[in-house]
């Protein structure tokens, strides 16, 4: 099957268009633009700048993808990209920007991520694979979101933040910390509320790694052990499950301290 543009879409004489792409009405489509196969562009899109889309990515209705970084650091000179990977959806009226030059140049997001409609993915953010973020979702310049994390409708999340594996936070939250591995926080500010025991089963974790963390989380967040001392006695208890070194690792590098 051939692209099937709509004769109101602009598209510049420097996009690189996979097999089997889709441009609605009105959609402009310039700069150094390159879509994947099998992507579908809705309705009113704009989709600019140095900007790559994977493989069968959806952008609904007034979605805008690429356009300038909201930075006043950011000069119109500066040469800076959004990489998005494939099979991604971006409902109504998402917007995304590239990176800045002071944090790196790219904005990079994975697979099979879910952006419900109104989000907004800032400049220097690195998204996983398999992730949601829900209505009105806002995420600062330089966040970090580890795979298979789900952000509730309308929160924020503050600059320099990390979301951390297997997370979820609630709705209406301000995500200020950092949220550790396999977490649920909730509220404002955004408070360890336990486990996300609904997304480990989703995730098949075995029932004795979950006890395992249940315990690592007491010793971290309920044992009263500074962060050090926290650390060295789940190393001594716990050590050698996957998710056990996930969680020590997230807690070790933090910088804007833990939810």
């Amino acid at each position: 099957m051939s692209n099937i543009i709509h004769k109101t879409a602009i598209v510049g004489e420097k996009v690189k268009l996979g097999k089997n792409v889709s441009i609605g009405p009105y959609s402009v489509i310039d700069g150094h633009v390159t879509l994947g196969d099998d992507a579908t562009i809705g309705a009113h899109c704009v989709v600019e700048g140095h900007t790559t889309i994977g493989n069968g990515c959806q952008l609904y209705t007034g979605a805008v993808i690429g356009s300038p970084p909201q930075d006043r650091k950011h000069q119109k000179k500066d040469k800076v990209f959004l990489n998005i990977g494939s099979n991604n959806v971006f409902r109504e009226y998402v917007t995304v920007n590239p990176g800045t030059i002071e944090g790196g140049g790219t904005t990079s997001i994975g697979d099979n991520n879910l952006f419900m409609a109104c989000c907004h993915v800032a400049h220097d953010c690195n998204i996983g694979n398999d992730c949601v973020l829900a209505n009105y979702v806002g995420l600062s310049g330089h966040v970090t979101i580890e795979d298979r994390a789900v952000i509730g409708g309308l929160s924020g999340v503050h600059q320099y933040a990390r979301v951390g594996y297997l997370s979820m936070i609630g709705g209406c939250s301000k995500v200020n910390q950092d949220v550790p591995p396999f977490s649920l926080v909730d509220g404002n500010p955004a408070t360890l509320r336990g486990l996300n025991i609904v997304g480990l089963k989703r995730a098949d974790i075995p029932s004795p790694n979950q006890m395992a963390l249940r315990r690592a989380f007491k010793i971290f967040f309920n044992s009263g052990l500074n962060r050090s001392n926290a650390v060295l006695q789940v190393k001594e208890q716990l050590n050698g499950l996957p998710e056990i070194h996930r969680v020590i690792e997230f807690i070790q590098i933090s910088k804007r301290g833990i939810s």
